[in-house]
């Protein structure tokens, strides 16, 4: 924890951008034309990030400039830098430009999602956590009337952990509107001596159809290993569908469905299916505000007939890019699971489980604040489950000093 307040320290200290936006604006400008007619592709790159830094830094002290943020956005898109070219002209395209310009924008994205090949992310954070393994803190359990206390090692423990993420795609034009996609993903969890620690590697594998130009949808074949700790826990096999559209200038809305067949090493109770429906949208409602929204259903049906259940959750979500190079977030979600009956002596009835879940999360990150084009964000997550069956509810917070992929 005393990471993440040394670091919140630092994003508060910054101060903002402070050369003359004007002059700034011009060196921009000038080296963008210069790019645009460049022929040595070093030359051309060199070119393009003197303008992308100049553009960059009007933005950290002034969000609010949508000509910057326009010509931000093309400077991304000619040295392309795809995934940041269309963030940047999806918020210009809230920033109620003219009808001619929001055309061009409407072009430079069918463009960026027809020449999309490669796309790689990756990143690590720090990970600290009142409660790691989302364990009760009742030391009591009672059975027939009767109290029974807990084992010490069975109560919460808290700690730092560290995480890491990593992952890539290809996309392989098989003709004018379809590609096939290829990629992997790959996480890690630990914990300093932690029965907790965790990791996984997935992969997939099917076509992508670009049905019009504000509408795709892909068909995947997927596959994933887990494991605990360094032992592996469970593989699946399945498939999903993903699909997105383009309601207007500043709303999306995308939706997946999977469904996967789990198989584990030494819990074969748990052996079964899984599925789960997702839809979100975002709505960009101005160049400095998004707001998320998201809603789902799972399902699993496992041999052991207590652990089969459905879920729902809803959540929200807000970003605000502020002066001075601050960008705040925050948001929250809803669970709900209802799972079969069987569960005494936790329900004492031997009736069904039934949780609830609440969950906020903020984070604030300075734009100014930079490496290589990645800010470190600060994060915090509470998050709180109340439930009828006994030593299944929990409360913990947890945070995360994490590294972002800026403009």
């Amino acid at each position: 924890m005393r990471i993440l307040i040394a670091a919140l320290i630092l994003l508060l200290s910054l101060p903002a951008a402070a050369q003359d936006l004007d002059a700034l604006f011009e060196k921009g400008m000038t080296a963008a034309q210069e790019a645009a007619v460049e022929i040595d592709e070093d030359r051309r790159d060199e070119l393009l990030d003197e303008a992308i830094a100049a553009f960059r830094e009007m933005l950290v002290a002034d969000p609010n400039l949508v000509r910057v943020r326009l010509e931000l956005a093309r400077a991304f898109y000619l040295k392309g830098e795809d995934s940041l070219a269309r963030r940047h002209f999806e918020a210009v395209l809230a920033g109620g430009v003219p009808p001619e310009v929001a055309a061009n924008i409407r072009a430079f994205l069918v463009e960026i999602r027809a020449r999309r090949r490669w796309s790689i992310h990756g990143g690590f954070a720090l990970a600290p956590d009142t409660n790691i393994g989302a364990g009760s803190d009742d030391r009591v359990i009672t059975i027939f009337g009767l109290p029974f206390e807990r084992d010490a090692d069975e109560l919460t423990s808290s700690g730092v952990g560290l995480v890491l993420w990593g992952g890539g795609e290809y996309q392989y034009p098989t003709g004018p509107r379809t590609r096939l996609r290829a990629g992997a993903n790959v996480s890690r969890r630990d914990h300093s001596g932690s029965q907790f620690d965790e990791a996984s590697v997935a992969v997939h594998l099917g076509p992508r159809a670009l049905i019009d130009p504000r509408t795709e949808a892909s068909v995947l074949l997927t596959a994933r290993q887990n494991w605990a700790g360094t032992v592996k826990d469970h593989h699946a096999l399945g498939g999903r569908i993903e699909a997105g559209h383009r309601v207007s200038r500043s709303v999306t809305v995308n939706g997946r469905v999977s469904l996967e067949d789990r198989h584990y090493r030494t819990r074969t109770g748990l052996d079964g299916s899984a599925g789960d429906i997702s839809l979100s949208g975002a709505w960009v409602v101005s160049p400095t505000v998004r707001l998320d929204l998201s809603a789902g259903y799972g399902r699993e049906r496992p041999g052991s007939e207590r652990n089969r259940h459905e879920r729902y959750r809803v959540g929200a979500g807000v970003s605000v890019a502020l002066p001075a190079g601050f960008t705040v977030s925050g948001g929250g979600e809803y669970r709900w699971t209802n799972f079969e009956p069987g569960w005494f002596p936790h329900v004492e009835d031997d009736g069904a489980r039934k949780d609830e879940t609440w969950s906020a999360r903020a984070s604030v990150y300075n734009r100014g604040l930079t490496l290589m084009g990645f800010s470190p964000e600060l994060g915090v997550v509470h998050e709180v489950r109340n439930t009828n069956a006994q030593l299944y509810d929990y409360e913990r917070t947890s945070g995360e000093l994490r590294f972002v992929r800026q403009f």
